[in-house]
This record gives structure tokens, sequence and C-alpha cells, in this order.
């Protein structure tokens, strides 16, 4: 009776957005993703430029460009270290809900189309003495292309802003990693939800000053979750017929935790997924794979499964269990 009822609520919840969701066109816009693509890329000079980038560590890594960081009563913000045709993108946000000590930040990563931030959880944390810093991810919140129904320059059939938005997001976060490190922060963790484990995930592998990394309703590969997912269902109509998953892997390829697994698994590096058993947006078998990858190279990961979906998550007492399970994996450590 219970998994019937949650069923119907997830699927309900996930009605909501689906009248500002239509299917669009297939597009590459390679030099939004690699700048040196020529005019005219074709899949196969898109893929190929994207398995360079997923070996590539500099593709994620923002650099030492000299920028300033405000923070100003309760918020940082900075610019991004990419530069797109929406002047609101451009600004780096971030919430800050502060202790006193400064033993220990939290960045959190929002979920895809998050309309605002949740000062529970940032309460919650910061009760424990964790200071936490709630960032917006590209095209979300103040960062929002004006009059957008929802955040589609975030996750689209356009195969090349969409990794140019992901890819800005982690260097957004890595921005703000610094920043928190040069405010005499001893410790940076990271905690991302649905698209914003992807970025958190991205992060972690990426950035030798984060200590801990807790991936809620995570998968690895994008181009499978965008394929099976209730949530992008006009993304795949969109690409059915013009490119198969095959291709879509591999031109989504710098973004797959998957390909990430050996650096997700250095030393200093722990990691906690939480999974929902009934979850439509995320499958399963998305996140499995995921699982399996990273204990195949020996990663520090514990694993939290819970029998709810997606958006079920959020009720109790499965948002209590994640709560409860994600403070104590994050206040372990020195």
């Amino acid at each position: 009776m219970i998994d019937t009822w949650l069923d119907r609520w997830d699927e309900r919840r996930a009605r909501r957005s689906d009248a500002t969701k239509a299917p669009t066109e297939l597009a590459l816009d390679a030099r939004l993703a690699f700048p040196n693509a020529g005019d005219g890329t074709s899949l196969a000079e898109f893929c190929a430029l994207a398995d360079q980038a997923t070996t590539d560590p500099a593709f994620f890594d923002p650099g030492e460009a000299a920028f300033e960081a405000q923070w100003d009563d309760g918020w940082i913000r900075f610019p991004s270290s990419v530069l797109t045709d929406v002047e609101a993108n451009n600004t780096v946000w971030g919430k800050v809900t502060a202790t006193r000590s400064r033993h220990h930040a939290l960045v959190v990563l929002h979920h895809w189309n998050a309309r605002s931030r949740n000062p529970q959880l940032a309460r919650v944390f910061a009760w424990q003495g964790i200071t936490v810093v709630e960032m917006a991810m590209p095209y979300h919140l103040e960062r929002r292309r004006p009059d957008a129904p929802h955040a589609d320059d975030m996750l689209s059939p356009n195969l090349g802003r969409t990794i140019q938005s992901m890819r800005q997001a982690v260097l957004d976060g890595r921005r703000l990693v610094g920043v928190l490190r040069n405010a005499d922060y001893e410790r940076v963790s990271v905690l991302g939800m649905s698209l914003g484990s992807w970025v958190a995930g991205l992060m972690a592998a990426n950035d030798p000053a984060i200590g801990r990394a807790a991936l809620l309703l995570t998968a690895g590969s994008l181009a499978d979750m965008v394929w099976t997912g209730r949530a992008t269902r006009h993304i795949r109509a969109s690409l059915d017929g013009r490119i198969d998953l095959t291709d879509l892997r591999r031109a989504w390829s710098p973004l797959d935790l998957e390909n990430a697994a050996g650096r997700l698994a250095r030393p200093g590096l722990a990691l906690q997924a939480v999974l929902a058993g009934r979850d439509t947006v995320v499958r399963p078998e998305v996140s499995d794979r995921l699982v399996a990858k990273l204990m195949g190279a020996d990663a520090e990961l514990e694993v939290l499964r819970l029998n709810c979906g997606h958006y079920s998550l959020s009720l109790p007492p499965y948002i209590l269990r994640t709560g409860l399970s994600a403070s104590r994996f994050l206040k372990r450590g020195p």
C-alpha cells in the first residue's frame, strides 16, 4: 500500500513541470563545450573532442586568474570563470549560513530547476557547527535567464551548451572552495542533490581540497539518466532518431562520474551515496552502475538505500534518515 502511494505521489509531483517542458531540436554547438572546436563540427568530431576532455585534467581546472569575492550580509558573490550570453549567469551567488567556527564549510548544490534554497537543511548543519554555502548553479535562482520557464540552458538537447553549463558549475564550485579555504576554513565538503550531485562529484574528483562528498539521488552516466528518466522525457524525445544512446554517452563522457571513478577513489576523499529504490528520475540501475564502478576502484564509499522515489525523498521518514546519515558522514574526520 505505501509503495503504491509513494509511486503515485512522485508521479503527481513530476507532472507539475511537464507543461513547461517541450521537445526542441538536437544541437551540437561544439564551441560552447570546447573552445578549440571548428565551425561545422560533426558528431564524430564532437565525440572525439569529448574523449580528449574526459582525460584532460585541465578541463575542470578554473586556473589561477585573479578575481574578487565579495562577502555581504550572508552572501558570497564573485565572477564566474565562464562567460555566457546571459548576463545574470556570469555572477556566482552563494547563500551563507555561518557558524562561529572556521573549522568546516559545506558547499551545497541544489537540484535541477530548483526555485529556492533549503534554509532548513542549512540551519541543521549550522547548528552542528558546519558553515553552509548554498551555491546557485548556472541558470538557476539569481542566475536565471529572464523569462525562462525552467533551467533548460543547464540540461537540454543542446549537447555543447549542456557541457558548458555543467563545466561552468564545476569551475564555479571550485572557485567557491578556494574562497572558503582563503577565508581560513580548515575543511571543505560538498553535498549535491540530483543534478547537483553530478556537479559535486566532479568537483570532488578534481579538487584535492575537498575531503568529503555526499551525493544524493546520484548516478554516473548523465546520458543514461536523461535517456531513461521521468523528468527528461522531453529531452529524450528531442534526441530520438537523431542520436543514439551510445553516441550520447560518448558526447557527454566528460560529465560521467563513472569515468571519474579513479579520481573519486583518491586517498583523502570519502563519499556517500543516498539512493532511492523507487526513483523514476535517476533510475536505480543507472545509480547501481556508479556504485559498482566506485567499489571496483576501491573508493571510500558508503551507500544508503531508501525505499522511496526521487521526489518522495523529501518526505518523512526518508528525509530524516537522509539528514541524520549525511550529518554523521560529514562530521567524521579531522
